[in-house]
């Protein structure tokens, strides 16, 4: 690359996420302003984010049809010109109907460039240093949950709800403009012939639909707890709301920290190993904080436990993943992999929401036995990566032996 130094693209492209992610997160917790101001019915929030993720799973679906079929760099300018302009329409609305229709573009044009900016880091950067790359790009979910949700929520309070909305598509149209003077051309998966029809293959070859079932696994088994967390943690923890925000700092910050040196790990040691860690300390954290709560260990360290295992959950597998696909068909795989995510964690969050019982005072009831199918899903998750190592380097070895 003459343009941009690998480390450059990759902050480049965790600048890209960073900005996806806000878009998509900033939005659930200004719920209540929005609704207050366009006389949206707040039992009607729901369908607000829902849109987005439908939205973003049609995309997906879509984009594994058509996405391999264009220079990378194009492909991403489209999708990024799209979620700007359908984040700045949001700022527009004048009800539901119309602020569910940007957030339907935005879902539309979000999905996508996810889906594109991980295939150009697999294009990219080698499969040895790949675990790294996925760390810093990576961190920007943490970056967004620390810093963005905040000053989104911030902007909303001095400034009204518009706010937000100008601000991500102000600093999206920005990265636009870096990725569109940065970023060469990227036609090397064009190389090879592509296939044309339904790719079946990847749902139904061992190794794609291996990686695919471990990222079904760890999705629904985190999201039977996401949705439920801060409440489990105020009513059945007895944490402090007004201390809430400061935990959600705390925790964000370790995490993007710690991915950076997971990411390491897994370059030197492989990714079964960390995943096989990583899903020891969330079943432990899952056990002493959730399914048998140990009332001697602080709340603090329960969560931050909970932010950790998952960075060394998911990296390993993202860097797997990564590997699935042959370069002609990556971005293709990796939406695929996206609409899998987005399915996944709507089943999770329906299932505890089925699952789970709200007691007058906030309480929740079941969540210990709620906690513990989470830990079931996630002991799957290492013998899954396992499986599709161990497929991956059979495809490595019959290569060489035919090349």
């Amino acid at each position: 690359m003459r343009a941009l130094s690998e480390r450059g693209l990759l902050f480049l492209i965790a600048a890209i996420q960073f900005v996806n992610i806000l878009d998509f997160m900033m939005v659930m917790p200004m719920g209540p302003d929005f609704a207050k101001a366009l006389g949206i019915p707040v039992s009607q929030l729901g369908v607000i984010g829902g849109s987005y993720t439908a939205a973003a799973a049609v995309a997906g679906l879509a984009g594994v049809f058509f996405l391999d079929r264009f220079d990378r760099r194009k492909a991403l300018l489209v999708a990024l010109t799209g979620l700007v302009l359908s984040t700045a329409a949001g700022a527009l609305a004048q009800g539901l109907p119309s602020l569910v229709a940007a957030r339907v573009a935005a879902g539309l044009f979000g999905g996508p460039a996810t889906s594109i900016s991980q295939a150009i880091v697999a294009d990219v950067v080698p499969a040895d240093r790949r675990g790294k790359a996925m760390g810093i790009v990576m961190s920007a979910f943490s970056v967004a949950s620390v810093l963005g949700v905040p000053l989104g929520l911030e902007l909303s309070r001095i400034a009204g709800w518009h706010a937000p909305f100008v601000f991500v598509a102000a600093l999206g149209f920005l990265v636009t403009a870096l990725a569109a003077g940065l970023l060469p051309s990227m036609r090397g998966h064009l190389q090879r012939e592509q296939a044309h029809g339904i790719p079946w293959h990847l749902v139904t070859n061992p190794l794609p639909s291996t990686s695919l079932l471990a990222t079904t696994v760890t999705t629904c088994g985190v999201f039977l707890l996401v949705p439920n967390l801060s409440a489990f943690l105020q009513f059945n923890l007895g944490y402090p709301r007004d201390r809430l925000g400061l935990l959600y700092l705390i925790g964000g910050t370790l995490g993007f920290l710690a991915n950076g040196l997971i990411g390491r790990w897994v370059d030197r040691v492989g990714s079964v190993p960390v995943a096989i860690a990583g899903t020891a300390l969330h079943v432990l954290v899952l056990w002493c904080g959730m399914i048998q709560p140990i009332a001697a260990i602080p709340v603090a360290v329960i969560f931050v436990g909970f932010m950790l295992s998952g960075s060394f959950r998911m990296l390993p597998m993202s860097a797997l993943s990564s590997r699935v696909p042959v370069p002609s068909e990556r971005a293709g795989f990796l939406s695929l992999q996206s609409v899998v995510q987005h399915l996944a964690s709507a089943v999770g969050a329906v299932a505890s929401s089925r699952l789970l019982i709200a007691e007058p005072s906030g309480r929740l009831q079941r969540f210990p036995e709620t906690a513990a199918l989470a830990a079931l899903f996630a002991l799957a998750m290492p013998l899954l990566l396992w499986r599709a190592s161990r497929l991956l380097s059979l495809r490595e070895r019959a290569k060489a032996a035919a090349g």
